[in-house]
């Protein structure tokens, strides 16, 4: 099924040729239509996990695909606002974007953190990533690479500019969520890369992580993925086998 956005809603991989992600100067219609009821579901998330911050993001008001061109129009957004609108069981009103960067060993597994308690999706297992921020908006534009190596950089401590990245740009999308996925292969093995990881998360003061996951298959029942997790693993190893 193809919903207004022009990407089939099945999570399957699609080719971005072009992209834009334009950020208007306005606040998010949601945040201004629903600000009480964002203001009381805040306060249940915080008082179940007070390690959340209510900082600012992107999050989208329309997205369109075509031919693969991407369109995205964003807000600046509270993260309290996007917290509210993921427990709505239709999502109306929003899409959220993030960039995946694919992790790849030399030995062909990918590469993934489980979140740490004090996180937003406390245990789920997933590629480093994070949404669009304030850091990543560069002339009224995100910066969707620029998110990549920030987010890679802050939750594992690698540079992908070590990595040989894929020049093909990819969009999985399903329930209002859109997820733009680049390959990145390193030269080290699954076990060192893993290494690098642990170490980087054991030095600092508050990891993101608790600690980094080597996926060798498209198992989706082997770890607590994140349901975006779940399509790009069947179609990496579907491809590799």
């Amino acid at each position: 099924m193809i919903d207004d956005t022009g990407l089939p809603a099945d999570g399957s991989m699609h080719v971005v040729r072009s992209l834009e992600l334009r950020v208007a100067d306005d606040p998010h219609p949601l945040e201004v239509a629903k600000a009480p009821s964002i203001a009381e579901n805040w306060a249940r998330e915080v008082a179940a996990n007070p390690a959340l911050f209510n900082g600012k993001m992107i999050l989208q008001r329309q997205i369109r695909y075509r031919d693969g061109h991407l369109v995205a129009e964003g807000h600046v957004s509270s993260f309290a606002t996007f917290m509210w609108w993921r427990r709505q069981p239709d999502l109306a009103g929003a899409s959220h974007l993030f960039g995946y960067p694919v992790l790849v060993s030399s030995d062909g597994a990918l590469i993934a953190v489980e979140m740490a308690p004090h996180t937003a999706n406390p245990g789920q297992v997933y590629f480093a990533a994070g949404s669009l921020d304030l850091s990543d908006v560069v002339d009224g534009r995100c910066d969707i690479e620029g998110n990549m190596r920030r987010e890679v950089q802050e939750e594992t401590g690698l540079n992908l500019d070590e990595a040989e990245a894929d020049p093909v740009l990819q969009a999985s999308y399903r329930s209002r969520r859109l997820t733009l996925v680049r390959v990145f292969r390193f030269r080290e093995t699954a076990d060192q890369l893993v290494e690098r990881i642990d170490a980087f998360a054991r030095s600092s003061s508050e990891p993101e992580i608790t600690r980094a996951v080597a996926i060798r298959s498209g198992d989706p029942a082997a770890h607590r993925y994140g349901v975006a997790m779940l399509p790009i693993l069947s179609w990496y190893f579907g491809s590799s086998a």
